[in-house]
């Protein structure tokens, strides 16, 4: 069964569209930047670099998202909450769209399951019945699912940080309550795409194409236990002949909890075209 859906070279996707329609009514502006100090190997390096390995091990936890878009003095953000089952590599999000200034309906919360391979969304949108799925297949876009759905798949978050280098120490934190340390480094899409775990490669892949530079400033915030707690990537791509700048955190808690993902059977997932 085959989505159809609008798509171009360098542009914007599924919920990360609708809130470029937004951007263009409201404003503010933001940056970020990054230290390197290491290179490839050791220490610091070889923490951040194991994150996602240790993640796999963890089982699951609680999820927190938001994702930042900010070009031409604009910036909104759409935020999202769940859980992710790590040794399943499956994860459910609620997102939120934010609230359009001009004063059209709130859209509601799209739900969102995350697997290897596909993004699966509900209350869509855009043409699609309330009742049905939207499955998109992310080794075709051309962020691999990196900002398409208005957050970023933690554990693809993860994967991206198996080609962290300049990573530096920035200093003990507390973070809801915990002890952490915080990372600051940059890390290589295309480079992760080559050493990521299999699930993940055809997806990062994809993304490497599509954004405006593969280099990605990173935050990373590890525990005690060299868990991912909090990390921050911000991208870049273009949009229309501007630049997009994307920041996105995922926040990792209560880890242990159950996440029960269950994906929609063959006849609820939607097999019409999708607006634009």
């Amino acid at each position: 069964m085959v989505v159809q859906q609008h798509r171009r070279r360098g542009g914007t996707f599924a919920v990360a569209a609708a809130v470029l329609g937004v951007m263009a009514t409201s404003g503010c502006s933001g940056g970020g930047g990054a230290v390197a100090d290491d290179g490839r190997g050791g220490g610091h390096t070889d923490e951040v670099l194991r994150a996602a390995d240790v993640l796999a091990g963890a089982g699951s936890s609680k999820a927190r998202t938001s994702m930042e878009m900010a070009t031409g003095g604009t910036r909104v953000t759409i935020r999202g909450e769940g859980g992710y089952d790590f040794e399943r590599r499956m994860g459910q999000l609620t997102v939120v769209l934010p609230q359009d200034p001009a004063g059209a309906d709130q859209h509601r919360p799209i739900t969102e399951l995350l697997t290897p391979g596909a993004l699966y969304m509900k209350n869509r949108g855009a043409g699609v019945p309330a009742d049905k799925w939207v499955r998109v297949d992310t080794t075709t876009l051309e962020d691999g699912n990196l900002v398409t759905g208005g957050a970023t798949d933690p554990l693809a978050a993860a994967e991206l940080l198996r080609s962290a280098r300049g990573v530096t120490f920035v200093g003990e934190e507390t973070l809801a309550g915990r002890t952490v340390r915080h990372y600051r480094g940059i890390t290589d899409i295309a480079r992760a795409a080559q050493v990521a775990e299999p699930h993940a490669r055809a997806s990062l892949a994809a993304a490497a194409k599509g954004f405006a530079t593969d280099t990605v400033p990173f935050d990373a915030y590890l525990d005690d236990e060299g868990r991912l707690r909090k990390v921050r990537h911000r991208f870049s791509f273009t949009n229309g002949g501007g630049t997009v700048a994307v920041t996105s955190t995922t926040l990792l808690y209560d880890f242990g909890t159950p996440v029960s993902v269950r994906l929609p059977d063959h006849e609820d997932i939607y097999a019409g075209r999708i607006r634009a």
